[in-house]
């Protein structure tokens, strides 16, 4: 397969390193970080269920819950015209086509673009800060990936509410710092948190990132999961992180 009819100038094919998945990216845009791969691999799925990721950026969620077999059909929705062209491209270019849908278009307007409670599974990596002033570009791809510019929490999480299924999940990645935040308004939107798990860079630091998964109209009671911690003293990755990325965990 010619990669020159796939890339755009300034663009790159990556290696996800699952069977044998590829992805479209362009390094003065945006790239996806580890916060993806670890929500990928954390998000429970549907195995014959329909699965949507807000915010999908380059569609990486998706490729790789696809990879490892989550749910059954995937569908990413990304608001800038550029990223959602590159995982249209991504999506293309490893032949899944049928199995995962891109649609440009809105959190905010989900209600304008789906019907309600029709999804099993939502996953979603947003920004995580909620300030941007200072910004110089505040519309550049990086700034907008980054900060809650065009979406905000609230808004992300009342928009998987109104897509989830009864009984449906939500995974999220997120700071800690907004913990209390993230459970006081899912809660606001019935989605009831049931797994925690801290991600710490070293097992002597604080944790830098938060997954969390929640079910609509779930009973209360959440399960914290032992931190997973990514780099040992030498720096090198964790056996833990290295089973998650590979899926064999």
């Amino acid at each position: 397969m010619m990669h020159s009819e796939f890339l755009k100038d300034g663009e790159r094919l990556d290696d996800l390193q699952c069977r044998g998945y590829y992805i479209i990216q362009n390094p003065k845009h945006f790239c996806f970080g580890m916060d993806a791969v670890l929500l990928s691999e954390f998000a429970t799925g549907s195995k014959k269920g329909e699965a949507i990721d807000l915010g999908t950026g380059t569609g990486v969620i998706p490729l790789l819950m696809e990879g490892r077999g989550k749910c059954s059909h995937y569908t990413g929705l990304e608001i800038q015209d550029y990223s959602a062209d590159m995982a249209k491209r991504s999506v293309a270019y490893n032949g899944l086509e049928d199995r995962i849908d891109i649609v440009q278009g809105d959190i905010k307007e989900v209600t304008n673009i789906f019907k309600a409670a029709s999804f099993d599974v939502v996953t979603s990596n947003p920004p995580y800060i909620n300030q941007s002033h200072g910004l110089e570009n505040e519309l550049e791809p990086k700034n907008i990936a980054r900060h809650e510019i065009l979406v905000s929490l609230e808004e992300v999480i009342k928009a998987a509410s109104y897509l989830l299924k009864e009984g449906g999940s939500f995974a999220m990645v997120h700071k800690p710092f907004r913990l209390a935040e993230i459970i006081r308004l899912l809660s606001k939107y019935r989605l009831e948190p049931k797994r925690m798990c801290m991600v710490q860079p070293y097992a002597d630091k604080e944790p830098n990132m938060v997954l969390i998964e929640s079910f609509k109209g779930g009973k209360p009671m959440i399960k914290v999961e032992p931190s997973l911690v990514v780099y040992n003293k030498d720096g090198s990755y964790t056996k833990d992180l290295l089973d998650r990325y590979n899926g064999s965990k």
